[in-house]
């Protein structure tokens, strides 16, 4: 069974929160694990800037890098494989190098370093996104250990689909710069062809592709084709034929998009749509519905959608399956949008017993989640809380603020059975649950906790509370769960002591450890 950390905190208040109420310091290694989990690298949030978050960032991988080195690599690779946190765990692998290299000899074993370096690297583009990180804070020299791991990212990443899918004149590193920095021995035959093609084209366009390159020559052979010729293609009463030719050339939605020079229509997206991966699905659904995809076709990517282990290979965020529920105008997504969410919190636990959640719905709760703003803080909140409610045995669900738009400061959400969690969600959102203003935490303890009666409380919040000491308004022997979705440096309780415990994440899975805990089992980190 997986295994997930609850953090540690000082026992006693060390400070206060930003909004003024007691703030409990946590130790570095929680520090870190909760800003990487809820952190997007570079953005604003509600109480600090993204500067100051990012250099807050570095500063805590460089404390751990020296101080735990083993913990730290653990943690980055499982931040890139497990949390899908792409960018975050990228800056961090960059700074780990930094921190050891510069602490002192014995820190600087290159196979260690190396290690860590090509196990953030996951994607193609993506060696080049370290360097391009790398040069613009540390200029152009590269530590050897920089160049060994990015070296084996290339030979395991680098391939004919990847160098035509994510080589561009736009990013600041491409291929060929990787392969000159880098210099990886290449695997075979094939890799060594394309390893010196992408060198020479980069520098004299127009050369012959070497003959075992065939997606590559597939890819040119189309490119060569008139706009007509293009369209053609699609006309056609069967789209096997269309299908064939996109597959040998490596073709994506997006590269067949600018292929075609023109709009993408229903007959274009559906030869496209069987080679096109789950995410690229889950993004397009409004195109679909747009291009007049036929139900046939969509029925086929609904199946893809709602399949439990296509949504556990994607690794998708629950919040990914809110947007493009959102994002969808036709209701023919709904159903496959609302499977794949429940699978994606498959593990949140059925609890036995009466639960209180309380879901922080205050302003700085409002603030994006997501950096193109559709999703906020507390839509995160809301549905786990709403998800979390449906498999207790008894729950009360509250959303929370300090009341100052009016009220009392909280409302309770009713929880019919056999509500669909989106449906919920949404009854959530239209029925005036957001509240707005700032947290008044202990307020909402007090007035919708029953001493005797709750056997455990879960707050999903920031932890940035207006007043009083949240950790004694809950009563010693009730258990407190808080559920952190911004990762501030104090948080409202103490943590990792005694039933009292803070998670981080945008996963379901520390849920999972509410009932391990209870059965006095111990908890872990995740990784």
């Amino acid at each position: 069974m997986s295994k997930f950390n609850t953090t540690g905190t000082q026992p006693s208040p060390g400070g206060v929160t930003y909004e003024g109420g007691d703030g409990y310091a946590r130790d570095t290694k929680s520090e870190l694990f909760l800003l990487a989990v809820t952190n997007m690298v570079g953005e604003n949030t509600f109480y600090e800037t993204g500067d100051k978050r990012d250099t807050r960032y570095a500063g805590l991988v460089h404390e751990t890098a020296l101080a735990a080195p083993e913990w730290t690599a653990r943690f980055l690779r499982w931040l890139r494989t497990e949390a899908n946190m792409r960018t975050a765990a990228i800056v961090g692998a960059a700074e780990y190098v930094r921190a050891r290299l510069a602490g002192a000899p014995s820190y600087a074993a290159p196979i260690a370093n190396r290690a860590v370096v090509g196990s953030v690297l996951q994607r193609a583009d993506e060696p080049g996104e370290l360097l391009a990180y790398w040069t613009s804070l540390y200029g152009k020299k590269i530590p050897k250990p920089l160049k060994r791991g990015i070296a084996d990212a290339a030979v395991r990443l680098f391939n004919e689909k990847s160098f035509l899918k994510w080589d561009s004149d736009a990013r600041a590193f491409r291929f060929a710069d990787v392969l000159g920095l880098a210099h990886p021995d290449p695997k075979d035959p094939v890799q060594d062809a394309l390893f010196k093609h992408i060198v020479d084209v980069r520098f004299n366009p127009g050369r012959d592709i070497p003959a075992e390159l065939a997606v590559l020559a597939a890819r040119a052979e189309l490119m060569a084709w008139d706009k007509e010729k293009r369209r053609v293609l699609f006309s056609r009463p069967e789209l096997d034929t269309a299908r064939t030719v996109l597959r040998r050339a490596g073709m994506t939605w997006e590269s067949l998009a600018g292929w075609l020079q023109g709009p993408m229509d229903a007959r274009a997206w559906e030869a496209v749509i069987p080679s096109m991966g789950y995410m690229a699905l889950l993004r397009n659904l409004r195109n679909f519905d747009e291009a007049g995809v036929s139900d046939e076709v969509a029925g086929g990517v609904a199946a893809r959608l709602a399949d439990p282990e296509q949504v556990a290979k994607s690794r998708q965020f629950p919040m990914r399956f809110l947007s493009a529920y959102r994002a969808a105008p036709s209701l023919r997504w709904s159903y496959a949008l609302e499977k794949a969410i429940s699978e994606s919190l498959a593990n949140v636990p059925r609890l036995a017993g009466r639960t209180l959640i309380l879901v922080d719905t205050s302003g700085s709760m409002n603030a994006g989640f997501s950096k193109d703003g559709t999703l906020m803080r507390w839509d995160a909140a809301a549905i786990f809380g709403i998800a979390l409610g449906a498999r207790c045995e008894t729950a009360d669900v509250v959303s929370f603020s300090d009341g100052y738009y009016g009220g009392t400061g909280s409302k309770a959400f009713g929880m019919p059975g056999g509500e669909s969690l989106l449906r919920g969600l949404d009854r959530w959102k239209n029925g005036g649950y957001f509240i707005g203003a700032g947290t008044d935490t202990v307020g909402a303890i007090q007035r919708h906790l029953r001493p005797g009666y709750h056997d455990r409380v879960v707050i999903l919040t920031d932890e940035q509370h207006s007043s009083g000491n949240v950790d004694h308004a809950v009563p010693k022997d009730t258990a407190l769960y808080t559920w952190n979705l911004a990762g501030y440096e104090r948080g409202h309780s103490a943590s990792g002591r005694g039933n009292r415990h803070t998670f981080g994440g945008l996963t379901d899975a520390a849920f999972t450890m509410i009932p391990l805990l209870e059965a006095g089992r111990s908890a872990d980190w995740p990784f």
